[in-house]
C-alpha cells in the first residue's frame, strides 16, 4: 500500500509518499509560500536527489495538485499514475476531547475538526484545506486524520484541568490538551523496543525538543501529563514562544505597552522564547555559537532553557513515583549534545547518570547516552511523525 502523508500549514504543505510494504519513503518535500509571491516546491527523491520548482501556487489545492504532478512526473516522480496512491494520512493539530485515536475521515469527522478550529485557529483550518483538496483531486481514496492531541487524552482530570471556573471548561473546553502526541507516542514505542523494555510496565519521560518543545510523562504506555496546554505556548521555553509565564506579567505588559490581544498573542508566540532572551536568534545553533563567543544573553538563554526542561523532568519523575527512561528527540534533542548535557546535570539524585563521552557528538541516531550502571537510562530516539501517520492510516483503513 502506498500512502501519501500530508502536513498542511497555513502557507505550506509537507508531504511524504510511503511504500508501506517496506516502510520506505518513495519521495518527500515541501510546498512553501502558498498564496504568496515566490511560491516554490522542494522535492527529494528516494536516492537523495533534490530539485526545486518555482510557480504561482494560490491555494492548498493548487499546491497538492502540483505535488501530485511531480510524483507522477516521468523525470522526477516515483509512480506512473495517481492510481498508485492508495490512501492519504493527514496531520491534524487539534482533536479536542472528541478524538482519542486517529480516525477515518467522513463528514462527521470533518465537522468535528471544524468545531476544534476555536482551539487551533492557525492549524485546523489548514489541515481541513488539505483534506478537502484531496477529496477534490482524488475522490476515490480513503483518508485518515491523525491528531496531535489524541495521545494525551489518557491524562487524568487532575493533570488536564486548570484552576479557572469549572463553567469555563464546560462552556469552552478550556483545559490542557497537549501536543506533539504523535512524536511522543512514536519515540516511547521505539525506546521500549530499543531497550527491550515492557511498554506496559514502564515510566518514561519524553523530551521533544525543537523550535516547538514539550515534555510528556508516559506511564505504562499512556500519557499522564504533558507540558503544553490549551495551546502550544505553555510549558518549556521554545524558539519564539515564552513557555510558562505568570499571567500577571502579560496583563502588566499589555497595560504598560498599551497593546491589545492580537499584539500580546504575537509577543508571546513570535517574539519571546530563546529569541526574546538572547536577542540573537531562535535557532539553538546560532545561540550556542554566540554563547561560545562570549555573548552573556545567549549564555543566559541556554541556562534558562536547560533549567526549565530539567524542572519538568524532575516534576514528572515525582508525579509518576520514579522514572525508568528519559528520551531526547526532536531537532535539538537529537542533535544538541551541549543541551542534553545541560539538562541531565544534577539529575544523578534520581538515578540518571549521563555518560559524557557517549553523549558527546551523538547526533540523529538511536543511542544510549547514560552510563552502563545508571538506574535511569537516557536515550536519543529520532522521531518520525510521518511514519506514525502512515502506520495509523494503514491500520485504520485495514
Amino acid at each position: 500500500m502506498n500512502i501519501l502523508v500530508l502536513n498542511c500549514g497555513s502557507s505550506s504543505i509537507k508531504y511524504q509518499l510511503f511504500d508501506m510494504t517496506k516502510e520506505f519513503v518513495m519521495a518527500k518535500g515541501i510546498v512553501e509560500k502558498i498564496g504568496l509571491k515566490g511560491s516554490f516546491v522542494k522535492h527529494e527523491k528516494d536516492n537523495g536527489q533534490k530539485v526545486m520548482f518555482d510557480g504561482e501556487i494560490l491555494d492548498h489545492q493548487a499546491g497538492i495538485e502540483y505535488v501530485l504532478g511531480i510524483l507522477t512526473s516521468p523525470k522526477h516522480g516515483c509512480i506512473k499514475t495517481l492510481d498508485e496512491i492508495h490512501a492519504a494520512g493527514h496531520r491534524v493539530a487539534h482533536g479536542g476531547e472528541t478524538f482519542t485515536d486517529s480516525a477515518l475521515i467522513n463528514d462527521n469527522v470533518k465537522k468535528d475538526i471544524e468545531r476544534c478550529i476555536a482551539l487551533a485557529p492557525l492549524h485546523n483550518p489548514a489541515n481541513l484545506k488539505g483534506i478537502m483538496a484531496m477529496e477534490n483531486l482524488l475522490p476515490d481514496i480513503k483518508q485518515v486524520a491523525v491528531f496531535d492531541t489524541a495521545f494525551h487524552q489518557t491524562m487524568p482530570a487532575k493533570s488536564y484541568m486548570y484552576a479557572v471556573p469549572y463553567s469555563l471548561y464546560k462552556k469552552y473546553g478550556i483545559r490542557r490538551y497537549g501536543f506533539h502526541g504523535t512524536s511522543h507516542r512514536f519515540v516511547m514505542r521505539r525506546a521500549c523496543d530499543f531497550l527491550k523494555l515492557d511498554m506496559n510496565n514502564s515510566r518514561i519521560i519524553s523530551c521533544h525538543l525543537g523550535n516547538g518543545a514539550s515534555v510528556a510523562a508516559i506511564c505504562n504506555g499512556k500519557s499522564v501529563d504533558t507540558s503544553m496546554g490549551l495551546t502550544p505556548v505553555e510549558g518549556l521555553i521554545m524558539g519564539t514562544r515564552s513557555g510558562d509565564l505568570d499571567l500577571g506579567v502579560l496583563t502588566f505588559i499589555m497595560e504598560k505597552e498599551e497593546i491589545g490581544l492580537n499584539a500580546a498573542n504575537t509577543l508571546i508566540n513570535k517574539h519571546s522564547g530563546m529569541l526574546g532572551i538572547s536577542g540573537v536568534s531562535s535557532d539553538m545553533r546560532e545561540i550556542e555559537d554566540a554563547a561560545a563567543a562570549g555573548n552573556e544573553r545567549a549564555k543566559l538563554a541556554l541556562e534558562m532553557y536547560d533549567y526549565r526542561v530539567r524542572k519538568y523532568v524532575g516534576a514528572y519523575a515525582a508525579a509518576m513515583g520514579g522514572v525508568d527512561v528519559v528520551i531526547f528527540t526532536g531537532g535539538i534533542g537529537e542533535n544538541a549534545d551541549i543541551t542534553r548535557k545541560g539538562i541531565a546535570q544534577n539529575l544523578e539524585f534520581m538515578g540518571l547518570d549521563l555518560d559524557e563521552e557517549k553523549n558527546k557528538g551523538a547526533r540523529g541516531k538511536e543511542k544510549v547516552i547514560s552510563k552502563d550502571g545508571s538506574k535511569v537510562r537516557c536515550v536519543i530516539i529520532p522521531t518520525n511523525e510521518e511514519l506514525v501517520i502512515a502506520e495509523d492510516t494503514q491500520r485504520i483503513i485495514g
